[in-house]
């Protein structure tokens, strides 16, 4: 297992070189990664592996494709859904122009699921969702729109479970295994890398989703994090977060309302 002061040096390295800043990541999920991919690469040595970081680009994507990978699916916890698509959704629909933004979107299979959502709440047309992760190669897989067909079936009963009653497959065309979802979606979304640690806010958002990426974080960048969101969120906007997230406990809990037992809460002040 990798030592404690050679977590303290990859990351020192990866800002240096890379300017990719991890201090603030779960140290024990950072390590866990990091020996699974030491481990599945064959390294015997530290030394070997942080050596291909510093001198081979490509395998430094690799290696970040592998630290921030998240565990996504459309309509994940339909129950979430349904609550946007009942008392989100109708509030937002009284807005002339409606922006979402999708922190930590992953592949994009949730960003796809509120496109949907909003085409059947007839808001898309004056929509936009902004999809941003600190990973490129999983925004390209986003930007795509392209997924594999044996994942439809969950996904179509998460979207009936969620309160859907169209016929999910005319949302998309299935070819050679995969399904690739309507042009319509995904010209209302703007996919941008963008880092929680230390990127900024850039634009003021109606909803801000940022669904299981807290729990990766220290306390410390959780409310860095939640800070960057306060001030990205317009007034009577809504936050949503994972299962296990909150804002309890946070510097901003004081401006927000919680929306009955989902993870969304309301700006007040």
């Amino acid at each position: 297992m990798i030592e404690d002061r050679e977590i303290d040096w990859l990351i020192n390295e990866v800002h240096e070189y890379y300017g990719y800043d991890f201090s603030g990541y779960s140290r024990a999920s950072f390590r866990r990664r990091v020996d699974r991919l030491m481990e599945v690469d064959g390294f015997k040595e530290f030394g070997a592996f942080l050596s291909k970081i510093r001198s081979e680009p490509d395998y430094f994507r690799r290696m970040v494709e592998e630290i921030t990978v998240n565990v996504t699916e459309m309509f994940r916890d339909p129950a979430f859904y349904k609550t946007l698509r009942t008392k989100i959704l109708p509030e937002l629909g009284t807005k002339p122009f409606v922006r979402i933004w999708h922190a930590g979107c992953s592949t994009g299979e949730e960003v796809y699921s509120m496109a949907i959502l909003l085409e059947e709440s007839k808001l898309l047309h004056k929509s936009l969702l902004y999809a941003t992760d600190i990973n490129p190669q999983v925004l390209e897989t986003a930007r795509k729109g392209i997924f594999p067909l044996r994942m439809m079936k969950d996904y179509s009963e998460n979207y009936v479970a969620s309160g859907g009653h169209q016929d999910f497959s005319g949302y998309y065309t299935a070819n050679y295994g995969y399904a690739k979802f309507s042009e319509r979606f995904s010209k209302k979304m703007v996919f941008s890398q963008h880092n929680l640690v230390s990127d900024r806010s850039f634009n003021e958002f109606d909803l801000i989703l940022c669904r299981n990426v807290l729990i990766y974080f220290d306390k410390e960048l959780q409310d860095h994090a939640l800070q960057l969101f306060d001030d990205s969120l317009s007034l009577l906007g809504h936050l949503a977060l994972g299962t296990k997230e909150s804002i309890k406990f946070s510097g901003i809990q004081k401006k927000y309302q919680q929306l009955d037992k989902e993870k969304i809460w309301k700006k007040v002040k």
